[in-house]
């Protein structure tokens, strides 16, 4: 038997946690306290639309079973976040886990960073009222929003995603090492950069997520072009400590495309390992849109009001550097959900498949005896790992850029593979353990 959460929607994913009603957008605030996984997000739970952004807030042990903990901040009358708690991340700063966000004012978007410390009860968290970092007063920065903190050198050191004259994505940086007072440092890097001609050119370099792995460090950004989300791309490279201004330095020597499916935007990378007594590792959450492929069926905005959901996080994935590629896998934790295997023409609502050999495959959706939509294709170079749950659907070709989609069972449709004659698949029901 299957062991998923109800809901009426057959589309609801029901393996990857979020509330039943509402929308869900950035993850944030991602850390490791008290022997839980915290993982918060942005979320509306009074429509299925983007507004009155608060951070909605679920903990799990293991990575698979979530506890949904209700609302951690929202927006106040009268203060710097009056418009939304925007995203943002949390620091364990002195032993005391904190919330470090974009707290906006007003619909034009500019906003402060604001801190938020659990209350002394232990029952829920209580705003700072000093702004650690206001809106930059340089006419040059045109939006600024998403802190992101990180260590180096033995100092802590802020970065805030921003678009700066004459509107082209930018990283600023800022020394955070009281966190209640952040004092700008400059540009920390740019679009312009000869290394960025491959990347779509952006407005905004929002959700700057800066994390370490090896020697190498990876810099993700999620471009906002025209008042749209679009691609979320890498910046591999080497971060030093520059003499002349006593900052740290970032060397990006390669990038590219961090996701290639149209429905992701705006990840969290976080530093795991030794916290949790796990592996030293980088794991990666995203914001999984309601947005299909050219050809697939999609939802409409009404289509998401009428289900009262819109919106979710992707499962957990391991980022890998090999050379100047930038890629992740499914979190090891993961193979927990592998149940029964099943056959393979007719696949369940969740499910992993597992593609081996050399060779051509899709992914279709339709009823028996149709063709269907074409919801993925691609060649199956060694292995292709695809974990499906509902309407989303995530693909982590071997070696290469995970690709996340979006597709709508109807009453009649169930999804299929399609493979060429030296490919073999397997297949596992995807259940709670």
């Amino acid at each position: 038997m299957s062991h998923h959460v109800s809901h009426p929607d057959r589309s609801f994913p029901r393996l990857h946690p979020r509330p039943a009603k509402g929308w869900l957008n950035d993850p944030n605030g991602i850390h490791y306290a008290d022997g839980r996984w915290q993982v918060f997000f942005q979320y509306n739970p009074h429509s299925a639309r983007h507004a009155s952004i608060t951070w909605g807030q679920m903990s799990s042990t293991d990575l698979l079973r979530w506890e949904q903990e209700g609302v951690a901040l929202e927006p106040q009358p009268g203060t710097p976040d009056e418009y939304g708690c925007w995203s943002g991340v949390a620091v364990i700063d002195d032993g005391v886990p904190t919330l470090v966000y974009s707290g906006v004012a007003d619909m034009w978007g500019h906003s402060d960073v604001m801190l938020a410390r659990p209350a002394a009860d232990g029952g829920g968290w209580v705003k700072a009222e000093r702004v650690a970092a206001p809106s930059p007063e340089s006419r040059k920065v045109l939006a600024e929003r998403d802190p992101f903190l990180f260590e180096f050198e033995g100092r802590r050191w802020g970065l805030i995603g921003a678009s700066h004259a004459p509107g082209i994505g930018a990283i600023l940086l800022y020394d955070a090492s009281d966190l209640t007072d952040w004092h700008p440092r400059g540009v920390f890097t740019h679009s312009m950069l000869p290394v960025c001609k491959t990347v779509r050119p952006a407005n905004i370099w929002e959700c700057p997520q800066l994390v370490r792995v090896g020697d190498d460090w990876v810099l993700i950004v999620s471009l906002w072009v025209a008042a749209h989300t679009t691609d979320v791309v890498y910046l591999v490279g080497s971060l030093d400590l520059d003499e002349a201004t006593d900052a740290p330095r970032f060397t990006p020597r390669a990038s590219g495309l961090f996701d290639g499916g149209p429905s992701y935007y705006a990840p969290q990378a976080v530093q795991a390992g030794g916290a949790d007594g796990g592996p030293e590792r980088v794991l990666v959450w995203g914001w999984a849109r309601e947005v299909a492929a050219d050809g697939v069926r999609g939802r409409t905005e009404e289509d998401a009001d009428a289900v009262g959901w819109s919106g979710a996080l992707t499962f957990p994935r391991e980022l890998v550097v090999d050379g100047d590629a930038v890629y992740t896998v499914p979190a090891r934790e993961l193979a927990g959900l592998r149940g029964e295997p099943v056959a393979t023409d007719t696949l369940p609502d969740q499910v992993e498949v597992l593609l081996s050999g050399t060779g051509e495959a899709e992914l279709r959706l339709g009823a028996d005896g149709e063709e269907g939509q074409l919801i993925w294709r691609g060649d199956v170079d060694g292995g292709v790992r695809v974990l499906i749950d509902a309407s989303l659907i995530e693909v982590f070709p071997e070696g290469a850029t995970a690709v996340t989609l979006r597709a709508y069972p109807d009453d009649r449709e169930a999804y299929r593979l399609v493979v060429g004659p030296e490919v073999s698949v397997e297949a596992w029901e995807l259940r709670l353990p």
